[in-house]
């Protein structure tokens, strides 16, 4: 949320003015909550129909009826004065009775004619202050959060201190709008979702398919090189192995149902660690080998609730670049530093800096929540203090999260906001006390005592399926050459250069470029606008010229035309854009 109070407490108080503004054209609904976001505010409503043409109507309404709130006026109340207030709003009566159960003073807050049950955090003028505000979209959305609950209508807006600062929001978001990775991987034909596949299940072109192999096989090789073991593991298994880590009790609700299969359960994996776990279970190992660094693109499968899913950025079938460090504990700073510098590193190659275009987060757990967390005060003391010991010498600006933990310990979270403001994890980092002593992990250590590893759980780029979205809105489709999914395109003038255009179109591929040869009877003019639209990075039009002195004229995409050069030029410098992962197609 924004760090201005004054800005928090504008958008509360606009979520009362959205409220009262219902109540007043659709009398029959019922408000429940509405609290400031980071973007703005919204409130969510049982019993009540609204289209988007009818929010102009509704701002009509806020705006007439905010000339008459001079104030915020508290009431402090009894329970049952509440529940009088509220008796026929059961979404009201359940909040009270949960304040009543807690303790908690019960306070309303009227503002004109509308009184609502609130905490408080409003400004003080609102007629005044309260007036740059906007509508922005209608969702349906669970009471609580629970899809057990009924589900109501949720109703969307912002709201700032200036005329300017809103017209900015707004214009700012009809240009994300345009870098959007659902509307650009439409159009650049890279992915697609099918309903009798099921929700949030994306296939992938082979468009699309390129951009994400030229991501895995870098993501391998460069975790090869930095010592770790890429192993292949099945993407189903017993249930008693989650429930053996622990997983089961805490992500049910996000696990897909068991199978039965010959009298025993199976499901679909959600995680990889238990199954990595396993592998180092299969001999036994010396302080010697240690750290080992077992990594793995695996494909998981996670339940998300249909409202949450988003494109790539939240799917319920992705891969994610996972990998489990076993490590003796006076390893664990280096390593945890290690994972560190690969995640920064990976995100340079893609141009993405911190504190611009990610930040890192520090997700702690609540040592009072123990339904949540495992009982371990020592542990967590001393894992936290080490995660927050590598970031203060990383010398990087970070946050600290009260209950963003894993269940089995704390971790560094990498945030990355994609082009509509909504904060997602990236990439993370976790420390882990009580894995090994589940699976009974163990090395020899030099005295010939056994003793207990501790383990990182860290993703380097995480979920392939995420990054790729981050990576469309980041470029706005523009990839860099050596992810492009068309890199070149070949483009005849007529059928007279075709034989030129072809033997062309041959040695690229023959090179492994990924190359198109277009050949069909359109206008030159046609072919570039069209090579354009695919936002391909380099046109080579192939004319009579071209073909007699064996040249090629290159048109760089955001360029134009350039000379003409020789093929063997052409190659030379394609090979090194695509050797160095050069982020400019600069030749």
């Amino acid at each position: 949320m924004d760090g201005s109070d004054n800005l928090v407490k504008l958008r509360h108080s606009a979520s009362h003015l959205l409220a009262a503004a219902i109540k007043n054209l659709y009398p029959d609904s019922y408000p429940t909550i509405g609290p400031a976001t980071e973007n703005g505010f919204y409130y969510d409503f049982d019993n009540l129909t609204v289209s988007p043409e009818d929010l102009n109507k509704i701002e009509g309404e806020m705006s007439r009826i905010v000339k008459g709130w001079q104030g915020f006026e508290q009431l402090v109340v009894t329970p049952d004065q509440a529940r009088q207030m509220f008796s026929e709003n059961k979404y009201k009566l359940e909040l009270i009775e949960e304040l009543e159960k807690k303790g908690e003073t019960i306070t309303l807050y009227k503002s004109g004619e509308f009184t609502d049950l609130c905490k408080g955090g409003h400004i003080d003028n609102p007629a005044e202050v309260l007036k740059h505000f906007k509508l922005m979209s209608i969702a349906g959305a669970y009471w609580r959060g629970d899809e057990k609950n009924k589900m109501l209508t949720r109703i969307y807006g912002t709201a700032f201190e200036s005329k300017d600062e809103l017209d900015k929001y707004l214009s700012d978001l009809e240009l994300a709008k345009e870098r959007d990775h659902r509307k650009i991987g439409s159009e650049m034909g890279l992915f697609v979702f099918s309903e009798i596949v099921g929700k949030g299940l994306p296939l992938w072109t082979e468009k699309g398919a390129a951009i994400r192999r030229e991501i895995e096989r870098f993501i391998v090789d460069e975790e090869i090189k930095r010592g770790y073991l890429h192993v292949y593991t099945p993407d189903i298994a017993q249930v008693a192995l989650y429930e053996k880590s622990g997983h089961y009790p805490y992500y049910k609700d996000s696990m897909y149902a068991p199978i039965k299969i010959d009298d025993e359960q199976y499901m679909l994996r959600p995680m990889t660690c238990p199954h990595h776990f396993e592998l180092y279970l299969s001999k036994p190992h010396s302080y010697k080998e240690l750290p080992v660094r077992i990594a793995e693109l695996a494909k998981l499968y996670r339940y998300e609730q249909s409202g949450e899913l988003t494109g790539l950025i939240r799917v319920r079938s992705f891969c994610l670049a996972d990998a489990h460090i076993v490590a003796m504990i006076d390893q664990a700073e280096s390593e945890i530093s290690g994972a560190l510098d690969l995640i920064s590193y990976i995100a340079g190659i893609f141009g993405l800096k911190p504190g611009e275009h990610y930040r890192y987060r520090l997700s702690l757990g609540d040592r009072k929540d123990e339904g949540k967390y495992f009982k371990d005060d020592e542990s967590w003391e001393k894992a936290e203090n080490t995660l927050r010991t590598v970031l203060n010498n990383q010398h990087v600006p970070f946050f600290e999260a009260e209950g963003e933990a894993a269940f089995y310990g704390p971790k560094i979270d990498v945030q990355m906001k994609n082009v509509n403001g909504k904060e997602d994890t990236a990439f993370t980092v976790q420390y882990d006390f009580v894995m090994p002593s589940r699976f009974k992990l163990e090395y020899t250590d030099q005295d010939g005592s056994k003793k207990q590893p501790i383990v990182i759980h860290r993703s380097s780029v995480g979920a392939i399926e995420r990054v790729v979205a981050f990576l469309i809105e980041h470029f706005g489709g523009n990839f860099p050459f050596w992810i492009s999914p068309t890199q070149v395109k070949v483009l005849p003038v007529s059928d007279k250069t075709l034989s030129y255009a072809e033997d062309i179109y041959s040695n690229l591929k023959e090179l492994g470029f990924r190359v198109e040869l277009d050949s069909r009877q359109e206008t030159l003019g046609a072919k570039i606008r069209d090579g354009e639209k695919e936002k391909v990075p380099f046109l080579l039009i192939v004319g009579p010229k071209e073909a007699e002195s064996g040249m090629v004229s290159v048109r760089t995409r955001g360029v134009g035309n350039g000379p003409a050069i020789t093929l063997n030029d052409f190659i030379a410098l394609i090979s090194k854009l695509r050797a160095e992962k050069s982020l400019t197609l600069a030749i």
